[in-house]
């Protein structure tokens, strides 16, 4: 069952299996202008149907947490403090899984702490955005306008929306209430994200890693995600046929159960 409460100022999503496991806690880490709520719908009953308890945040300034009016001053510095507040709460380390922008907190995150495993999806690479926003101006130049709109809080039409998260058939229900969650993200986070604050390779723990990415991905493509796994000497496995959305994507199943399989072979 679906539970949301606040930690610490913190909207925090969690769903648990029916019965006790010794399987380890998974924490999502949404993306940029979403929410916890990214995970609620799809991967964490998946997982939590397999025996994981899954918790989900809303990082500060998202969805229900506090910190909404002074978004743009958040960083990505801010949104690691996030995870370890609910990390605290949780009193047991979690595997990580991050999203997106998600997946680059993620990676900031290892620099400070150990962890039994981290999944990076369709994740923002250790070397920033810079690389993905001239792919995409280059690419699709007035969707690149587009996404930069939502910035001021300008929010796109769900054609828009749909050319910059999915690739395949997807449930119109679905996008339109996706649309309706979007939010402004924070620039400063965006700044640490392209040039200001890029993970430390150095220092970062290196767990268990799981580097998952779409081939029709326009926001973080394809071979971007393919130099997170040569940054870190790891294989990628890239989902045909999707967007960057892969939690929503028609065949998301396909995602979670490769995520699943993964988990497996982690121990706490």
């Amino acid at each position: 069952m679906l539970k949301n409460q606040i930690v610490e100022g913190l909207e925090v999503f969690s769903c648990l299996p029916a019965k006790k496991t010794k399987r380890p806690p998974v924490l999502f880490v949404h993306g940029a202008f979403a929410g916890g709520w990214m995970w609620t719908e799809t991967f964490m009953p998946f997982l939590a149907k397999a025996g994981y308890p899954c918790y989900a945040v809303s990082l500060r300034g998202h969805g229900g947490s506090h910190g909404r009016d002074q978004i743009d001053w958040h960083s990505v510095t801010d949104y690691v403090d996030d995870i370890g507040t609910v990390v605290d709460w949780l009193g047991e380390t979690p595997v990580l899984v991050g999203h997106s922008m998600g997946g680059f907190i993620v990676q900031k995150y290892l620099e400070r702490h150990p962890v039994p495993g981290a999944a990076l999806v369709c994740s923002v690479p250790p070397q920033g955005l810079i690389a993905a926003q001239f792919h995409l101006m280059f690419q699709k130049p007035q969707l690149f306008m587009d996404i930069n709109r939502i910035m001021s809080g300008n929010y796109p039409d769900t054609e828009i929306l749909r050319e910059a998260l999915f690739a395949g058939e997807i449930d119109e229900t679905m996008l339109a209430a996706w649309l309706d969650r979007m939010q402004p993200e924070s620039h400063r986070a965006l700044w640490d994200m392209s040039m200001f604050n890029l993970p430390n390779l150095h220092a970062m723990h290196r767990p268990p890693m799981l580097i998952l990415g779409a081939e029709l991905d326009v926001l973080v493509p394809a071979f971007l995600v393919q130099t997170t796994g040569q940054t870190y000497g790891l294989p990628t496995h890239i989902f045909r046929g999707m967007g960057h959305a892969v939690t929503h994507e028609k065949e998301w199943p396909l995602v979670a159960a490769a995520l699943q399989d993964w988990l497996a072979e982690i121990r706490p």
